[in-house]
C-alpha cells in the first residue's frame, strides 16, 4: 500500500500532503517525474547554437536548438557526471566538461574523448551510446511553449493539454503576429510553502479581497483621493486595483477545472479586463485579423491558467509563472514576461510594469500572498487539526464543452481536481 493512500478524499485532504518530506520526494518522481512539464520557449533559443539551463524536479537539463530542431539534454557529462553547461544561457558550437574535456555535439553526441584508446572495448568507447549526453525523448511544443515528460512513457500530449491548450491560443493570437517572445531576464522568487498551497491560491477566488487590502486596497484608496469619476487612472492603479474587487465580482468571473489537474478562472471577464485601450495596438490587431476576430481574440480574459502541475499563464498581460519545488516547504517561481511580435511597446511596458507589481521578489501585491503561504504551511504543522476542507459549492459544477468542469467563481472545484489528479499519480509510488 503507497504512503499517500488514504490522504485525499472527495471534498478534503490530510495535512500531510503539505508537510511530509517523504510524499514530497514521491511527488518528485511520480508527478514531476512522470508527466509533462514546462522546459522553456523556443523564443528563448531562436538561432542554430542557442541553449539555456532548466531543469525538472531537480533534474538539470539543457534546451538548445541544432538544424532547426530543439533537443532537451541532461546536463550531465556520461564519463564522471560533471555539469556540462553551467546555469545561464549562451550560444555554442559544441559543449566542453571542464572537468576531463570531453567535447559533446549539440545534439549530445559524443564528438572528442581525450585519449580515446584507454576506453576500447568498454561502454564508454567513443562509439558507444552510452558516452554520450543522454536526451529526453519525450519533448514537444505548442506555440513555442516546450514541454518535456522524464518518464519512458508520456501521456498522449495533445491529449493531456485539452482544456487550457486555448488559452495558450488565446495569449499567442493576442499578437498581431501570432507569435510571442521572452524579452528580458527572469525575475525569481522563492515562496516558503509547498507547491501546492501556491498553485492552489492562484485560482482561490476567496482570498483577494481580504489578502490584498494592504497592496490593492491601498491602490484604491489612492484613486479615490486623487483622481475623479472617469478620469484615466495611472497604469499601476488600473493593475493593482482589481485585486480588491468585491466577492461578487470574483464569483461571477466563473472557473473551469479539467482532467490533468488544469484549469483557469475567469472569462469574458477578469482583473485585466478593464486595463485602458491602446490605440495603435487595436489598429495593429484589426488589420492583422479582421475586427471582428479581433473583438473575438480580446473577448477572451482569463485570470490565471494552470497548466498543471509546472506552469501558469496570464494571458491578457503576457506572463507566465513557472513552479519548481524545492523542498517541502520551499517553492521556486520564476517569473518570464513575453513581447508580442507586431504590437506596440506599450504593450511590453505594461507586461513589465505588472511583473515589477506582482511577481518580482521587490513587488507590492506578492508579499500578502507570501505571507498567507507561510502562515498557512505553518498551521499546517498543527497535528490535532488533520483535514484541509475543500467542500465549498461541492456539487454544483456542471460539465463544460472542453471535457471538464464549470463552477462559480469562489468554489472549490479546481481543488478538488487537483487532488483527484494528484491521487491518481501517486497511486502509483509504492
Amino acid at each position: 500500500m503507497s504512503i499517500t493512500s488514504g490522504l485525499v478524499e472527495d471534498d478534503r485532504v490530510h495535512r500531510s500532503v503539505y508537510t511530509d518530506p517523504a510524499i514530497f520526494e514521491l511527488e518528485m518522481q511520480h508527478i514531476f517525474g512522470a508527466t509533462w512539464i514546462y522546459v522553456g520557449h523556443e523564443s528563448q533559443i531562436p538561432h542554430d547554437g542557442d541553449f539555456i539551463t532548466t531543469s525538472i524536479a531537480r533534474q538539470p537539463l539543457l534546451m538548445v536548438r541544432d538544424k532547426g530542431d530543439v533537443h532537451l539534454l541532461y546536463n550531465r557529462c556520461p564519463h564522471k557526471g560533471a555539469q556540462v553547461v553551467p546555469e545561464g544561457q549562451g550560444n555554442a558550437r559544441m559543449f566542453r566538461c571542464a572537468y576531463h574535456g570531453w567535447i559533446f555535439q549539440r545534439d549530445g553526441a559524443v564528438r572528442t574523448i581525450p585519449l580515446d584508446d584507454g576506453y576500447e572495448g568498454t561502454c564508454m568507447s567513443k562509439g558507444s551510446p552510452d558516452a554520450s549526453m543522454t536526451r529526453v525523448t519525450n519533448v514537444a511544443s505548442y506555440r513555442g511553449f516546450v514541454f518535456a515528460c522524464l518518464a519512458d512513457e508520456a501521456p498522449p500530449f495533445r491529449e493531456w493539454l485539452r482544456g487550457v491548450d486555448s488559452s495558450i491560443d488565446n495569449m499567442a493570437d493576442r499578437s498581431p503576429e501570432g507569435e510571442l517572445e521572452v524579452t528580458g531576464g527572469v525575475l525569481r522568487y522563492m515562496h516558503r510553502c509547498n507547491w501546492k498551497i501556491f498553485l492552489e491560491n492562484l485560482n482561490d477566488l476567496m482570498h483577494p479581497m481580504v489578502t490584498h487590502m494592504s497592496s490593492s486596497g491601498t491602490a484604491r484608496s489612492v484613486a479615490n483621493r486623487h483622481f475623479g469619476k472617469g478620469e484615466k487612472l495611472p497604469a499601476a492603479i488600473e493593475i493593482l486595483g482589481p485585486f480588491t474587487s468585491n466577492y461578487e465580482f470574483f464569483e461571477d468571473m466563473g472557473i473551469q477545472a479539467f482532467p490533468g489537474g488544469h484549469s483557469y478562472s475567469g472569462g469574458t471577464v477578469s482583473i485585466h479586463s478593464r486595463y485602458s485601450e491602446i490605440d495603435a495596438y487595436n489598429v495593429a490587431m484589426n488589420a492583422a485579423y479582421g475586427e471582428a476576430r479581433a473583438r473575438e481574440i480580446f473577448s477572451m480574459n482569463r485570470h490565471n491558467t494552470i497548466v498543471y502541475p509546472s506552469l501558469t499563464l496570464k494571458g491578457p498581460i503576457q506572463t507566465i509563472r513557472v513552479i519548481k519545488p524545492i523542498a517541502v516547504d520551499r517553492t521556486l517561481v520564476e517569473s518570464w514576461t513575453f513581447r508580442m511580435k507586431g504590437a506596440p511597446d506599450e504593450l511590453l511596458e505594461r507586461s513589465i510594469l505588472y511583473c515589477n507589481l506582482i511577481n518580482s521578489s521587490a513587488n507590492l501585491v506578492g508579499p500578502d500572498d507570501h505571507e498567507a503561504y507561510q502562515r498557512i504551511q505553518t498551521g499546517l504543522m498543527a497535528d490535532k487539526v488533520e483535514w484541509v476542507n475543500m467542500q465549498r459549492h461541492m456539487g454544483k459544477e456542471q460539465p463544460n464543452a472542453d471535457g471538464g468542469w464549470s463552477a462559480m467563481g469562489t468554489s472549490d472545484l479546481v481543488f478538488r481536481n487537483q487532488y483527484r489528479t494528484w491521487a491518481a499519480y501517486m497511486e502509483k509510488a509504492a
